[in-house]
């Protein structure tokens, strides 16, 4: 067999030789088309698999292949029919292409590139339309996913798609990328993780733009882009014309609408946050946390920066809340047996455990702990607020999705994911079956920030009693075809969709009014609309509608509807009549005028997958997961084939790394563990033992807080917002202790004056942070305003003077 063209680490032919992406964003919608541009360069027939992530709310609208000048434009069927036509066509020698949706992961797709001829060309192109999320600063996030990292699934769990990842840490294949922006308000600016070329406007209002990723751009992370636009607030709506050919009264028939709200709370009721709240912190301890956050210089680990935004988190909580952490691997543990009142004493044990915490626990099993969590009674006026933090590689993901919208009544859900590849289907699923918000951290991303973000929604006012309404005119209905809404949060938009039908030959404006309650107070939020369809839309916004109906379905199923035939035969229907892929159906293309007589079994290729670089945990999971039983671990650890997989994820074969995991010691410890990550906990013994001799070696080190004055500050602050006066404040303020001291007005204690600094050294020297400690702030500006302070503006005056800053009273919120 000819050995040539593009190779994986393990020195396999890749056939996928590169990836190119068009972008088209209109407003806060993308449609993206991908093409694979796939060779085979062997001498026989060969078939590649290919299972690659997209976004897990994206509308998969299109798939076809172009061998030579023949284009084959694929067909939406019911998946297993889909799946016998495929496995048919190859059989007798016809090229066939079948693209399918994970049924354990609305995240992850599979391609498979049937019966491709010696030295043939196939493009395949791959095109699904979604929306942008709304982020903090009032960008819009678009996120082309590049990394899909293996998922971890329990046993006795099916697999699937998700068991199909064949991961790499540097993939052959290449990636272009071509954006292009229209919005009915000007752009401002586009910023983006990867180098791109400089952003070039297409008209003089700048309501158009296009921008090419760099050249040379390493297929090593997600790309993500953030869209700036004037006035992002501004509510829009969307009214797409149907098709004339469908059949009428269906969903592709008539006129659809897209409603974009921006609450705006008022701002009396905005001006104080909420005190009270069960805050319940489950963090993902499995072995893939020890990876680090970004390749670059500085990166630290996963668990670190989630421990340093635990410590964060613990000193933002409001006195008289209730609160607890779990860690979770392959099992769990919390630091109470159940939630506990929030105080200095509480605070102080918790914090002594998130010191301790590490990456040591397994796998990642998330349903178990989420079950425990449920089954604890909440307590009344304190709404359950969880706050998930995890990479996001699991395999159960909608079991774990149905348990958090079975108790969605109980507590809101704020998701995190964690370093690239982190499944989205996981993490915005979460957050969206639990009423909460979602956050990425990749890249360079500070957690932080984005944590505090979102612990600014959880306490925000509850609102609800939430209700839609709509307006028309006579001889026109509306049918409200998404989810009700039953989360709102100032500054996040609310997406509606509906659908139009009849005919009226009076006014063509509309109005949808969103009303609801917010603290007791009534609240009404109205948009006026065109009911002229728009132009150009190319049907996104009906595609976008039956996905959502799609997924509603899905749920329906899953949580037992009366007839599951019914909804799977509703679900097929939809999805082939909008053409938009589905977990019961697939697309697929045949090639019948090739007809080629194929001596001998296919070649079978996996299109390897970028992931993120691991440390010694991840290579340890390889052996797990090539290791189908008890019997056969240690023979298949000394396989070649594993052998291989370490040389390709970064281990040298003469590695201290491969040496023990071929041993018989760790051989034999294999069947005591119950998690793909608790290799680890063995091998990192022997791994510690020589990185001394070792210079070449990762090293592992304990954060020190004292290199971040930022963080040395906020550890020091009690749980009621104050601060003592001691050497350790004086040292995060480049003072000695007596200078403190000496320089304290004669009339003010000592721990107001030591609040007072703090707050001044926070508006003076960390103004660029602040999103990280506002509610430390405000609670030290609330304690010092409970102490009666004499003088408080000549203590400010003195303050300033000590430190060398010109912060003004005001500015302080006392």
């Amino acid at each position: 067999m000819m050995n040539c063209g593009l190779v994986t680490e393990q020195k396999q032919p890749v056939p996928l030789k590169s990836i190119s992406v068009e972008v088209q964003v209109k407003s806060h919608v993308a449609t993206v088309t991908s093409t694979l541009q796939y060779v085979n360069e062997e001498e026989r027939h060969l078939e590649a698999l290919f299972v690659f992530p997209l976004p897990a709310d994206a509308a998969v609208c299109h798939f076809s292949a172009k061998i030579g000048d023949q284009e084959i434009v694929a067909e939406v069927q019911e998946r297993q029919t889909a799946r016998d036509r495929y496995d048919d066509a190859v059989s007798l020698g016809q090229q066939a292409f079948l693209l399918e949706e994970s049924e354990e992961s609305s995240d992850v797709f599979s391609l498979s590139v049937g019966c491709l001829s010696p030295g043939q060309n196939a493009d395949i192109t791959i095109t699904y339309i979604t929306e942008l999320s709304v982020q903090a600063d009032h960008s819009l996030r678009f996120c082309l996913p590049a990394v899909l990292n293996p998922r971890y699934t329990p046993a006795g769990s099916d697999a699937g798609i998700v068991s199909e990842i064949s991961s790499c840490v540097s993939v052959p294949y290449t990636l272009t990328l071509s954006v292009h922006v229209s919005s009915p308000n000007p752009i401002s600016k586009l910023e983006s993780n990867c180098t791109l070329d400089p952003l070039v406007f297409l008209n003089s209002d700048h309501t158009q733009a296009t921008v090419n990723l760099s050249s040379g751009h390493k297929f090593d992370k997600d790309v993500e882009l953030f869209l700036y636009y004037q006035n992002t607030h501004q509510p829009t709506a969307i009214v797409e014309a149907g098709v004339t050919t469908a059949k009428p009264g269906s969903l592709m028939s008539d006129p659809v609408v897209m409603i974009s709200l921006y609450p705006e709370f008022p701002e009396e009721v905005m001006s104080s946050l909420a005190t009270q709240g069960e805050f319940i912190f489950v963090i993902d301890r499995s072995g893939s946390m020890r990876c680090m956050m970004h390749n670059g210089e500085g990166a630290q680990m996963r668990i670190e920066s989630a421990k340093e935004t635990l410590l964060l988190l613990l000193k933002s909580l409001p006195m008289g809340c209730y609160f607890n952490i779990y860690g979770f691997g392959s099992h769990f543990e919390s630091f109470f047996p159940q939630s506990v009142l929030y105080n200095q004493d509480t605070m102080d044990q918790a914090l002594k455990k998130v010191n301790e915490m590490t990456a040591n626990m397994g796998g990642t099993e998330i349903l178990q702990p989420l079950k425990q969590i449920h089954s604890q009674p909440c307590y009344p006026e304190h709404p359950r607020q969880l706050f998930v933090f995890t990479d996001g590689e699991v395999g159960n993901t909608k079991e774990v999705l149905d348990l958090v919208r079975l108790h969605a009544k109980s507590h809101r859900c704020f998701s995190f994911g964690i370093g690239e590849g982190a499944s989205t289907a996981l993490i915005t699923g979460m957050a969206k079956a639990g009423s909460g918000h979602a956050q990425f951290i990749t890249g360079t991303d500070r957690m932080q920030p984005k944590v505090m973000e979102s612990l600014r929604f959880a306490l925000q006012p509850a609102v609800n009693k939430i209700s839609v309404k709509w307006k028309v005119p006579d001889g026109i209905t509306v049918d409200t075809l998404s989810t009700p809404i039953n989360v709102l949060f100032q500054g996040q938009r609310s997406l509606i969709y509906a659908q139009l039908k009849g005919q009226s030959s009076e006014s063509s404006e509309g109005s949808v009014i969103v009303q609801y309650n917010l603290k007791d107070q009534p609240v009404t939020n109205q948009l006026h609309f065109c009911l002229k369809p728009t132009e150009d839309t190319g049907l996104s916004i009906h595609r976008l509608v039956a996905r959502s109906l799609i997924r509603c379905l899905e749920q329906e199923e899953r949580t037992g509807g009366v007839d599951v035939e019914d909804i799977k035969r509703r679900m097929v229907e939809i999805s082939v009549e909008a053409g938009v892929s589905s977990v019961h159906t697939a697309f697929i293309a045949i090639n019948k005028h090739n007809r080629e007589v194929v001596k001998g079994p296919l070649i079978q290729r996996r299109v390897p997958t970028q992931v993120m670089r691991r440390t010694t945990g991840m290579y340890m999971s390889r052996i797990r997961r090539s290791c189908s039983s008890n019997s056969a671990r240690y023979e298949s650890a000394k396989s070649p084939d594993i052998k291989n997989s370490f040389v390709g994820l970064g281990a040298d074969s003469n590695s201290p790394q491969w040496d023990f995991a071929r041993s018989e010691s760790a051989a034999q410890a294999l069947p005591e563990l119950p998690g793909i990550d608790d290799y680890s906990q063995i091998f990192e013994a022997k791994y510690r033992s020589k990185r001394k001799a070792d210079s070449d070696l990762p090293q592992w080190e304990e954060p020190d807080l004292h290199k971040d004055p930022l963080l040395q500050l906020i550890s020091l602050q009690k749980a009621s917002g104050c601060w003592e006066l001691n050497a350790a404040l004086a040292q995060v303020f480049g003072k000695t202790e007596d200078e403190l001291t000496n320089q304290k007005p004669a009339q003010v204690d000592g721990s107001v004056w030591a609040t007072l600094l703090s707050l001044i050294w926070l508006y003076g020297y960390k103004i660029q942070q602040q999103i990280e400690w506002q509610f430390v702030a405000m609670k030290a500006a609330s304690w010092i305003g409970s102490q009666n302070v004499v003088s408080l503006s000549q203590c400010v005056c003195d303050g300033n003077h000590l430190l060398g800053c010109q912060v003004k009273e005001e500015t302080l919120g006392i």
